[in-house]
């Protein structure tokens, strides 16, 4: 079940521009097999996955700097469906000359947000493309972030699943106090070795830094919005957005709440083991 989405511009001359949402007939019978309710030590209220489901139509949520596009890119990569970013379709449509590229860079450069209607026009674009090459589902990485986004995607295709990545404050203001990126290669590494007690009676969460190798040391460079005030800022803005967000997902049975135990070593196997998947199955039956 391939989501085909078609977004047009009203060509109304009104100061506010409308959506016009087009989709195909969709099976619903998959994505009702897709999530079953399941219990899980630190999620008693989550979700998880029929990993006999033919398709994945997955959303990530989670604060900034909490590692959701990590994570998502690793389970695009094992379940063989693409990761689709919306910061990166913004980025990508700044570099072309495509029709919204002057747009987006005013939009950008006076520092403003941009509209809905601009990410679903992107995203609506990204996803015909990857359905016209074959692409069978995708995980949606920072979208949706407002309800109103969410019923718009609901109108349009089928989610499957939504997980939702979780740190305490405390945790991800450290690690974005620790980002760093080679301003010559443009890998990212982060140099916090994080030891914090658990809260409520939770394990400590420990993650040890991503190091980088000798030839980056000397041309890190840190985001000139990683200082704290800022960081703070940003979790207080998205809290206050994604709750709603939240919400409307686990209404409909489809909301995964995952506590990060710690680092990549130790979330990882822990991620895939309430999603019911089986990492060499998988690799065994991509080589097949």
């Amino acid at each position: 079940m391939a989501a085909m989405i078609r977004l047009f511009r009203s060509s109304s001359s009104s100061s506010s521009n409308s959506i016009s949402l087009i989709s195909r007939s969709l099976s619903t019978a998959a994505a009702s097999e897709t999530v079953k309710s399941q219990s899980y030590p630190h999620n008693p209220h989550s979700t998880s996955v029929d990993p006999k489901a033919k398709t994945v139509q997955w959303v990530f949520l989670g604060c900034p700097g909490v590692g959701k596009g990590t994570y998502a890119s690793r389970l695009s990569t094992l379940l063989g469906v693409p990761h689709i970013a919306t910061g990166d379709l913004v980025r990508d449509e700044l570099k072309s000359s495509g029709p919204l590229s002057k747009q987006l860079a005013e939009i950008v450069n006076q520092g403003k947000l941009v509209s809905d209607e601009i990410i679903l026009n992107l995203l609506s674009k990204r996803l015909e493309s990857g359905e016209a090459k074959g692409e069978a589902g995708f995980i949606l990485d920072g979208f949706p972030r407002t309800v109103r986004q969410a019923e718009i995607l609901t109108e349009v295709t089928d989610i499957d699943l939504v997980v939702n990545l979780k740190l305490p404050e405390r945790v991800l203001i450290e690690k974005c106090l620790g980002r760093r990126i080679c301003s010559e290669c443009g890998k990212n590494f982060n140099v916090a070795s994080i030891d914090v007690a658990g809260e409520n009676g939770a394990p400590r969460i420990s993650m040890a830094p991503l190091n980088p190798p000798s030839q980056c040391v000397s041309k890190l460079i840190t985001r000139a919005d990683d200082t704290e005030a800022i960081v703070k800022e940003r979790l207080s803005i998205y809290w206050d957005k994604s709750q709603p967000v939240e919400d409307f997902y686990r209404s409909q049975g489809k909301l995964l709440e995952f506590d990060l135990p710690g680092g990549i070593p130790e979330s990882w196997p822990k991620l895939l083991e309430v999603l019911n998947l089986d990492e060499q199955e998988y690799k065994l039956s991509a080589a097949a």
